[in-house]
């Protein structure tokens, strides 16, 4: 089979609406901490509660990562995708029914339940429509929905909010998912049964050696280093990126007074960054496999390359202008969105298609464990000592102690054959 990627486009198709659900899931989990300095202060949230309303997404998207990986490789991904879109959009559009920190932290857990199926059911799309040398960067594309969702927020969000009221900017963001979801269901089909795929880019789709064997249980996974190896690295570096989303808009507010009229351009900015991180370290990892590295050379290499990067959001706290700031941030966040893509490929590179969904399902339930209790933590700390100094140097190496363990519990990235260990 030649190495020239066939005329077909379809899976790019399906690439780009899995980019746009992320993009609208990343949309409507910002809009609470773009609004958080001032719901905070015409609600009267303590530093604590709102730890407490962020954790409450947290808790509940970690549960609903333990079932919903699963639930994915069960149902499938279009009639998954379709559940969890609906779900999450729902359950955004009613933060404009809350009036306190109790009806925000209900509606945040809904939210959190619904948003658990977004990542388990593409990363599987993508083992379904890709081959493993193209993974690595429709992820980086797919993952870059996270950094755009990241962006158009505080583009659309505060004029929302400053002209009709912040109910309605719930409202709004939150009805995206429905439009999104008519699309989807009209266009998806699975590579073998679409009527666009062309048989020369089916072949290309299933270039890889043919999986076989049934339904995979958690039972199958848990005891394999491979699977811990993608839950550690969720575990200590997930958590960085939820206190980017929540407490970046209030730590701009509170160390350079931005209003809600200006927190745009800053936000904007860092995530320009991450949308061009997400697909560096995509293209990065995918760029060093086709001029013949191993898969585990190119990953890892691309991971190091990352964690380096993080490391300079130390100083972020104690440097004095605004842009320096801004520029710290967005470097992180860039790196951090590379690893993250890496860090999803991971999962495909050492399961079979089928157990995909179960793998992120588990890395991403340990990486919302992990944001839970930063949240929680950062509540407190910013309440008793008003520094973010601990949280950003605690940020800077996270990446790197993450590196040690994944390649200590995977130092090749052996595939994991369920079938030999059953």
């Amino acid at each position: 089979m030649t190495d020239a990627a066939p005329a077909g486009r379809v899976r790019w198709v399906v690439c780009a609406l899995l980019f746009a659900a992320t993009t609208i899931n990343y949309v409507d989990r910002q809009v609470l901490g773009i609004l958080a300095p001032d719901l905070q202060r015409s609600l009267h949230w303590s530093e604590v509660q709102y730890g407490y309303i962020v954790t409450a997404f947290q808790a509940a998207y970690a549960l609903g990562l333990l079932l919903v990986g699963r639930l994915m490789d069960r149902f499938g991904s279009r009639l998954g995708y379709a559940l969890a879109v609906a779900f999450w959009s729902v359950a955004a559009m009613a933060h404009a029914l809350a009036r306190g920190a109790l009806g925000f932290g209900v509606a945040r857990a809904a939210l959190g339940l619904g948003e658990a199926g977004n990542f388990p059911v593409a990363i599987k799309t993508v083992a379904e429509w890709f081959p493993k040398r193209d993974r690595a960067f429709a992820t980086g594309l797919l993952n870059s929905g996270t950094n755009v969702g990241a962006i158009v927020a505080p583009l659309v969000v505060p004029p929302l909010a400053l002209a009709f009221g912040w109910q309605w900017a719930f409202v709004a963001t939150g009805a995206l998912g429905l439009v999104w979801l008519a699309f989807w269901l009209r266009a998806y089909h699975p590579p073998a049964s679409h009527p666009r795929v062309s048989p020369a880019e089916l072949a290309y789709i299933h270039r890889d050696a043919v999986e076989s064997g049934g339904e995979i249980r958690w039972a199958q996974l848990l005891p394999h280093r491979q699977t811990w190896a993608v839950a550690v690295g969720k575990l200590l570096t997930d958590p960085v990126w939820w206190f980017y989303l929540y407490w970046l808009p209030k730590f701009l507010n509170e160390h350079y007074g931005l209003t809600l009229a200006k927190m745009g351009l800053p936000l904007v900015t860092v995530y320009l960054f991450s949308d061009a991180g997400s697909i560096a370290g995509g293209w990065l990892s995918s760029m060093l496999l086709r001029r013949a590295w191993s898969v585990n050379a190119a990953r890892k290499t691309t991971l190091l390359v990352c964690a380096i990067a993080v490391t300079p959001i130390a100083f972020a706290s104690r440097v004095t202008h605004l842009w320096a700031a801004v520029g710290l941030v967005g470097l992180a966040a860039a790196a951090h969105q590379g690893w993250s893509a890496n860090m999803f490929t991971l999962a495909s590179d050492m399961f079979p298609r089928r157990a995909v969904g179960s793998v992120v399902g588990i890395g991403g339930m340990a990486g919302a464990v992990g944001g839970m209790l930063v949240a929680t933590a950062t509540g407190y700390l910013l309440q008793l000592t008003g520094s973010y100094v601990p949280v950003f140097v605690a940020a800077s190496s996270a990446y790197l102690i993450a590196l040690l363990l994944v390649h200590g519990l995977a130092p090749s990235l052996q595939p994991v054959d369920l079938e030999g260990a059953a």
